[in-house]
Order: C-alpha cells, then structure tokens, then sequence
C-alpha cells in the first residue's frame, strides 16, 4: 500500500484576482476545467518545474451559497521560496499585506484575496535580520 500528494483545493470568490495573486507568488497555471454541468472552473496552478505538486482553485459561477462554510479544518499553504525578502517586498509593492513580516529572515505569512493564509518559508539558511522587515509588526491574522 502507498500514498502520493494529489493537490490542495481551496474555493475562490474572484477566479481572475486570486489567480493574479498566486501568480505574484510564482505559481503558474498548469491546467484549466470548466463543467458547463456542474457550472464550476477548476484552475490548477503549481511552482515553476513542479507540476506534481498544484493547488487546485475551484471557482462555483453560481456563488457558494448552499455549501457548507466551515473552514476551520484548513490550516494554511506553505511554500519554500528563494528570497523571502524579495517576495515579500515583490507581494507588497503589489498591494498584498504582509500579516507576519519575516523578521527572522525565516518565515512570513499572507492571506489569498479569499483569505487563505500562505506561509512563505526561506530555503536553506535563514537569511540575517534586515528593515524594514526586523521591526515590522504583526498585521490582523495569519
């Protein structure tokens, strides 16, 4: 018996602002299902060079009304990324809030425009303190 990572799902309001939001991430569209009969929009978007690995957006055209709303099982997304100083400044120069700056050159937090919260970790090394991160506050949740 074995087991294989499939995806993450996680329901978007606004397919178009949340795909522009992961994008700022780095992540790119991979695939794409629209069902006329079930009237939803299923985008899968992954890390450049790992396609194994998507999140899947699914985007109901008709609303979530009707659907069950607790999402509190649904902890967060976490990715691994180059330059957590260079993302973080990349996502705020684009208007996204950085709820958790990364003060410790390790890790930040931000939320989707659905509010999905997203860690952001440093490979490798943490990377030294440096402003404005180091003494940036926390902002609302994450």
């Amino acid at each position: 018996m074995s087991i294989r990572y499939y995806h993450t799902m996680v329901r978007v309001k606004d397919l178009e602002k949340s795909i522009a939001f992961y994008r700022l991430l780095g992540l790119e569209e991979i695939r794409r299902y629209d069902s006329e009969a079930g009237r939803f929009t299923n985008v899968f978007m992954a890390a450049p060079g790992q396609p194994d690995y998507p999140l899947e957006l699914t985007y109901n055209w008709d609303g979530d009304e009707g659907l069950p709303s607790d999402s509190r099982h649904f902890g967060h997304l976490a990715y691994r990324v180059s330059d957590i100083y260079a993302l973080c400044q990349h996502l705020m120069d684009n208007g996204v809030v950085i709820n958790r700056p990364p003060r410790d050159g390790h890790m930040a937090f931000v939320r989707s425009p659905d509010n999905i919260s997203v860690e952001l970790l440093q490979e490798g090394e943490d990377l030294p303190p440096a402003e404005p991160w180091a003494s940036m506050g926390n902002t609302g949740h994450w």
